[in-house]
């Protein structure tokens, strides 16, 4: 790997991340539970490392606050325009691939 500084190292982080929420906030169709079946993590994950990252540095960002930052609107307003019932096969693929405590 080429020799980057630690801040080139951010930014570009910070540009693949700023990519990936796009991409999330391009692909409604895409929902939650899916993401969370195939990849195990999913936007509202995203928004709570974000929040994480936040607290890190001593940063007040609320979990709505976060969760807006990712989906690009209030996540009310989000699950009213794009969030479906989840299928029998996706509960149950989410049960079987759910992170355990």
């Amino acid at each position: 790997m080429t020799g980057l500084s630690e801040e080139q190292k951010r930014d570009l982080e910070a540009a693949a991340f700023r990519r990936l929420v796009a991409h999330l906030r391009e692909r409604s169709d895409v929902q939650n539970i899916d993401l969370m079946n195939l990849a195990g993590f999913c936007r509202n994950c995203l928004s709570n490392w974000y929040r994480d990252a936040a607290e890190a540095e001593d940063i007040a960002l609320t979990r709505e606050e976060a969760r807006e930052i990712v989906y690009g609107m209030p996540y009310d307003e989000w699950k009213a325009r794009y969030q479906r019932e989840a299928s029998a096969e996706q509960k149950a693929g989410f049960e079987n691939n759910k992170p355990r405590e």
